[in-house]
């Protein structure tokens, strides 16, 4: 039985890396039967797509979203900067999908602000290429750090990430992220907003911040790279859904297969080939 749920948003998934943990995250998406679905920036990652790398499970995701807008979820595809090649196409709308550099909702009454979160990176901004280079790196790292993973599993250990490890020793990766979080906010604040939804910095999270001009709640989807986590909204209430956390709830491994046969995913393919050859 699938979960009905009024909003998802995911970000951060960077298809086409070999990062990104696709299979988990089709098989959360076979779980749910969502009303509107915010992809929340770098979904594909075009900044590192190889040609030679873009597994069966990655065009799964692809086909899994545009079945949703087939059956009438409304999908939100809001640029990110390793997406940021789509921005070209801001605004354009094909049926239930829609591309938009930001969104704008009202959520029972109040107002929601979802974007990406890299204009708050002068990296990005000021440096793309330095952002290019640390895109690689992390993705390197992300590979190694599977290498050490899959032993210490052999030995019966836990999973180490470091990534984490990285982000929480380093000073200023800290104070990047709370500055990060206080720039969304204040301007949330100041734009009398009750919700900002961002992605960008791959750090879950749900918080409420108050200042002396008033308060708003911040929130993070996350990534499907280390955190494997999403934004769900249902029944007035935000929650952070985490895969590795919340297994039970997903749909068994059967559904998965059940994607992989099913009809039109050579067509899919056929189309990501015409794709590849166009960047």
């Amino acid at each position: 039985m699938r979960r009905k749920v009024e909003i998802v948003v995911i970000s951060d998934v960077h298809l086409g890396t070999y990062g990104c943990h696709a299979k988990e995250l089709l098989k959360y998406l076979n779980s749910i039967k969502p009303k509107k679905i915010i992809l929340n920036g770098d979904i594909i990652d075009i900044w590192q797509f190889r040609k030679r790398y873009f597994p069966k499970a990655h065009l799964l995701i692809i086909k899994k979203i545009l079945s949703f807008a087939a059956k009438g979820t409304k999908v939100y595809y809001i640029t990110g900067n390793h997406d940021e090649k789509l921005r070209r196409f801001s605004n354009t709308k094909m049926g239930n999908i829609q591309i938009v550099d930001k969104l704008l909702l009202n959520l029972d009454g109040k107002k929601a602000w979802f974007f990406h979160g890299d204009v708050f990176d002068s990296s990005v901004q000021h440096a793309k290429w330095i952002a290019k280079m640390g895109g690689w790196g992390y993705d390197l790292l992300i590979l190694f750090n599977r290498f050490i993973n899959y032993f210490l599993e052999k030995a019966g250990r836990e999973k180490y990430s470091l990534s984490k490890k990285i982000k929480n020793s380093v000073k200023s990766a800290l104070k990047f992220i709370d500055d990060f979080e206080t720039t969304a906010t204040d301007l949330a604040i100041d734009n009398e907003f009750d919700y900002v939804v961002c992605g960008h910095i791959h750090q879950p999270c749900i918080k409420k911040v108050t200042t002396n001009k008033g308060s708003c709640k911040y929130l993070n989807s996350g990534d499907w790279i280390e955190n494997l986590t999403a934004l769900e909204y249902n029944n007035e209430r935000w929650n952070l859904y985490s895969f590795q956390d919340r297994k039970h709830l997903l749909a068994p491994e059967e559904s998965l297969i059940e994607e992989e046969n099913g009809a039109g995913f050579e067509i899919m393919v056929a189309a990501m080939k015409a794709f590849k050859t166009t960047i």
